[in-house]
């Protein structure tokens, strides 16, 4: 009784929808459909068992992840799905946060459980040590897990990740040479730095697998490269160039002054610094921050999306200003399908390293649901660059 209820009120906020379409096939059967005088994403959703719904109204789109990877529910399209529920979030009532308690818990829990050293070690292995084989099999060959920019649809993935790190590297243009990567991952910036431009890198990761690929990877490269597994906040002398790509969205709020002050200490007078960060729309933020989400709860603990307006705040707060904004969300969504699909055509590699169908329709859920937020514009992604500000 309870669950038809839910069922049933669900079903009454789609019929306030405002953009877009959706079919949905309840366990029973019955299919529903509803279609807005505006057009939009048209999303198809059928649902295996009857809690799927009140699992979600309670705990919103974690519990609704959960759910996916246990079976409970499929979709042609978890994308258009995501970025259908994104663009009548106002109808839909908060649905997709779950319920205040819910909300409210999480937030406690964040604040309890703060991004330490430690902490962000165990997070980051949590994460990034899967296995470099597992990473391998669905990134491109430059391994590079960040979005890329595009110049047209006949681009390649690799040219595209190419393409981000030249234009990272055309900002430093006239910087010295000396340059601090803040989040190395498996090397792919600093092989393109150095080899391309003539860079002298010194990358840090908290990754141990990352660490030994990107040592490897860079050894032909000699003195010039220096990977080092480190965190951070660190002390550490000054660089001509800082690079942080997608790191910062791990640091934690309570760690944002930590890390741009960290930057103020390291960089050159005169040096710059490019960070490209995704970030979540200014007027989601404090509902976003205050409550949980699939991502944290489930892919990236103890991580946090800044707001461009937050992010503005603490560059001015640290004493840098902003010369430079290059925002390219739709660039990532493309990203996202790119690597959903390597990841589908390999699901047979996948499992052969041991994860399970749970693990996978976990993974699918992730790298779809990601792309639906930059389709919407609930999500965008940028490279920021600044100096210092005197």
């Amino acid at each position: 009784m309870l669950y038809k209820k839910t069922d049933d009120t669900v079903l009454k906020l789609l019929e306030k929808i405002s953009c877009g379409s959706i079919s949905i096939e309840l366990h029973d059967g019955r299919i529903f459909e509803f279609c807005a005088p505006q057009k939009g994403p048209s999303a198809k959703l059928r649902i295996n068992t009857p809690d799927v719904l009140w699992n979600m109204a309670v705990g919103g789109d974690a519990a609704f992840a959960r759910d996916y990877k246990a079976g409970k529910w499929d979709c042609e399209d978890i994308a258009v799905l995501v970025d259908f529920a994104f663009r009548n979030d106002k109808a839909l009532g908060g649905l997709v946060g779950g319920s205040q308690i819910k909300r409210s818990l999480f937030w406690l829990a964040a604040q309890l459980k703060p991004n330490t050293r430690q902490r962000a070690r165990s997070n980051i292995h949590a994460h990034y040590d899967l296995g470099n084989k597992f990473y391998s099999l669905w990134l491109d060959p430059t391994m590079t897990y960040s979005s890329a920019i595009f110049s047209g649809a006949s681009d390649t993935l690799t040219q595209g990740q190419l393409a981000k790190y030249d234009r990272i590297l055309d900002r430093l243009d006239g910087s010295p040479k000396d340059l601090l990567e803040i989040g190395c991952g498996w090397g792919g910036f600093a092989e393109r730095a150095i080899s391309d431009r003539d860079h002298r890198v010194t990358g840090l990761t908290i990754s141990p697998a990352q660490a030994e690929y990107a040592r490897t990877r860079l050894q032909p490269l000699g003195a010039q490269a220096d990977i080092r597994l480190e965190d951070f906040r660190a002390p550490r002398r000054r660089f001509g160039s800082i690079v942080s790509i997608e790191m910062f969205e791990a640091v934690g709020e309570r760690y944002w002054k930590t890390y741009f002050d960290s930057l103020k200490i390291q960089l050159d007078i005169g040096g710059k610094a490019v960070i490209q960060t995704i970030a979540i729309d200014d007027n989601h933020f404090e509902s976003y921050r205050k409550g949980g989400d699939a991502i944290r709860d489930l892919i990236f603990p103890g991580g946090l999306l800044p707001s461009e307006k937050r992010l503005r705040d603490e560059v001015a707060r640290a004493g840098f200003r902003i010369c430079d904004i290059f925002r390219f969300g739709s660039n990532y969504a493309e990203t996202l399908d790119r690597w959903l699909a390597t990841f589908d055509r390999q699901r047979s590699e996948v499992e052969a390293l041991g994860f399970d169908n749970g693990f996978i329709r976990l993974w699918r859920f992730y790298l779809a649901s990601c792309s639906g937020a930059f389709r919407s514009g609930r999500t965008d992604v940028m490279q920021i660059e600044i100096q210092h500000a005197e």
